[in-house]
Order: structure tokens, then C-alpha cells, then sequence
């Protein structure tokens, strides 16, 4: 059993940064693919950010790119995403997942492990 634990959200505005960060326990992250999805109010799970088991094979969405940063430390069990730039439509809680496959996948259904989620609010 792997649980996710995300943290670093908060309000901040527009054209700033924020890093949010996961850590893992329950079993070794470095087993896993890893990504970070976003849920706005009243919209569906949106994929952000994903990273290879490896380090490499990194995926970021059309809108993020260039803008945010995924990377991941296996010996502390932990992913970050650096968001700079930061628009008020980045406003979402943010999630933490984790994939048992042996590729990166954008797809929400396919991660297996879920964290709750943190706020970031970015304000115009």
C-alpha cells in the first residue's frame, strides 16, 4: 500500500511561484510513476505533470509547459512540481499520483494511489 501526502499550496499572485511537494510512505517510490493532476470547481481531474520511475520520461500539459517543473527524489521518497508563472486559471487543488505501469500515462484512471489534495489559489 503506498500513501501520498501533498503540501506547498497556498495563495499567491499572479506571476508567482510555488512548489508543492509529495511524499510517499508505505512503499518505495521509486517503483512508480508519479504525476500531478488538478481539479477546478465544477471541472473533471486534468492532467499536469508526470515523471518515469527512472527520473526521465517526463509529460507536462499544453498549458503548463514551460511554466512548471516536475522532478522527484528516490532516495527521499519524494516528487515536487515547481510551478513559476503561476495564472489565475492554475487555481485547483492539486493532487499527488502514483502509477504501478511501466509507462507514463496522462490518463487520471490509470494511477493507482491517491493523495487528498492541496489549494493552490492564484489571484489576478
Amino acid at each position: 500500500q503506498v500513501q501520498l501526502a501533498e503540501s506547498g499550496g497556498g495563495l499567491v499572485q499572479a506571476g508567482g511561484s510555488l512548489t508543492l511537494s509529495c511524499t510517499t510512505s508505505g512503499s518505495t517510490v521509486f517503483r512508480f510513476n508519479m504525476g500531478w493532476f488538478r481539479q477546478a470547481p465544477g471541472k473533471e481531474r486534468e492532467f499536469v505533470a508526470a515523471i518515469h520511475w527512472s527520473g526521465s520520461g517526463k509529460k507536462y500539459a499544453d498549458s503548463v509547459k514551460g511554466r512548471f517543473a516536475i522532478s522527484r527524489d528516490n532516495d527521499k521518497n519524494t516528487v515536487e512540481l515547481q510551478m513559476n508563472s503561476l495564472k489565475p486559471e492554475d487555481t485547483a487543488v492539486y493532487y499527488c499520483a502514483a502509477d504501478a505501469s511501466m509507462i507514463t500515462t496522462t490518463t487520471p484512471g490509470a494511477y493507482d494511489y491517491w493523495g487528498k489534495g492541496t489549494q493552490v489559489t492564484v489571484s489576478s
